[in-house]
C-alpha cells in the first residue's frame, strides 16, 4: 500500500484551508495513495501563540458532523484520510482529529496532552484508542502526543500497525536557531517520531504544517517511518508530500519475527 504524509500550511480562512485539502487529495488519489495524513488544525489554522499578546485569534471551530466533513470525505474516495480541526461540543472546545473515506467517518481522537498556552483554548481528551480502517488498524495522535511514550505504546498495545500523527510541530520560542534543521525541536520532531516507531514496531506517518502563524514559525519535516525507525520517506522544512509504498502488515510482522517489544513486556516489574 502507498501511505503519504503532508507537509502544508493551513491558515485561519475555512475555503482555502478546504481547498488546498481537495487539491492535495486529489494529486495523492492521483498517485495511488492509500493513507493520506494531514497536519494538526488542518481547517482553520493552529494557535497563532502561547500567550495573548502574539496570539492571533483562536481557530474556528466544528461540530464533529459539521458539512465541511462530507466536502473532505467526497474528495477522500476511497482514500483514508485523517485532518485535524478545532472541534465545538457541548460548550467546550478540543483539539481534535477525525479518520474518513468516502463512505464516512472511521476514527476520532481528542488531544490528550497540552502544551503551555493550549489549556485556555482547549479541554483535554482522554483516552486513545484504535480503530479499523481499509489500510489496517491505526491510531491518531496530535502533536504533543506523541512526546509520551504511554500514548503511542496504548494505541500499538490496541492493535494499531499504524500511527498517524498529526502536528503544529514548532521552532523553539526560548532557543531559536537560524535555520530549521538546526533547531533543537527539529531533533526532538524527528527523534520521537522514529522513537516510536521503533519501540512499538509500528509504521508512522507523521504530518506537521509549515509557514508561521503569529510567532509560531513550523517545522515541517512530514515523514514516514518504519517498524525499524527507519525514515522511508520525508520533505524536509518544505511544503511537499511524504509518500512510502510498502507491505504495513507484513514489514510490522517481519520487525516483531525475533523480538516482539509488545510480547515481551514485564508489566509486573514497572511499578
Amino acid at each position: 500500500m502507498r501511505v503519504a504524509a503532508v507537509s502544508a500550511h493551513f491558515g485561519r480562512e475555512v475555503e482555502p484551508c478546504v481547498a488546498k485539502v481537495e487539491a492535495i487529495t486529489a494529486d495523492a488519489r492521483a498517485q495511488g495513495v492509500d493513507l493520506l495524513v494531514f497536519p494538526d488544525a488542518t481547517i482553520g489554522g493552529y494557535l497563532g501563540g502561547f500567550d495573548p499578546v502574539h496570539d492571533t485569534g483562536l481557530p474556528p471551530a466544528f461540530p464533529a458532523d459539521d458539512a465541511v466533513f462530507d466536502r473532505v470525505a467526497a474528495a477522500a474516495g476511497p482514500v483514508v484520510v485523517c485532518l485535524g480541526y478545532r472541534e465545538s461540543a457541548g460548550g467546550r472546545f478540543h483539539n481534535s482529529a477525525v479518520a474518513l473515506t468516502g463512505d464516512g467517518v472511521l476514527g476520532r481522537h481528542r488531544k490528550v496532552h497540552q502544551p503551555a498556552g493550549e489549556v485556555a483554548a482547549y479541554a483535554a481528551g482522554d483516552a486513545f484508542t484504535a480503530f479499523d480502517t481499509p489500510v489496517g488498524r491505526l491510531g491518531m495522535l496530535i502533536d504533543y502526543d506523541k512526546t509520551f511514550p504511554e500514548a503511542a505504546r496504548t494505541l500499538a498495545g490496541d492493535g494499531a500497525h499504524l500511527l498517524a500523527c498529526l502536528s503544529a510541530w514548532p521552532a523553539s520560542l526560548t532557543n531559536r536557531a537560524p535555520r530549521l534543521l538546526q533547531d533543537r525541536q527539529s531533533r526532538l520532531f524527528d527523534l520521537y517520531d522514529c522513537a516510536r516507531a521503533a519501540e512499538n514496531q509500528v509504521v508512522v506517518v507523521s504530518a506537521n504544517q509549515t509557514g508561521t502563524m503569529g510567532r509560531l514559525r513550523f517545522l515541517g519535516q512530514s515523514k514516514v517511518v518504519g517498524p525499524g525507525g527507519d525514515v522511508l520517506a520525508r520533505t524536509w522544512a518544505k511544503a511537499g508530500l511524504a509518500v512510502a509504498e510498502l507491505d504495513v502488515a507484513g514489514e510490522v510482522a517481519r520487525s516483531r519475527t525475533v523480538l516482539s517489544h509488545l510480547a515481551e513486556r514485564r508489566p509486573e516489574a514497572y511499578s
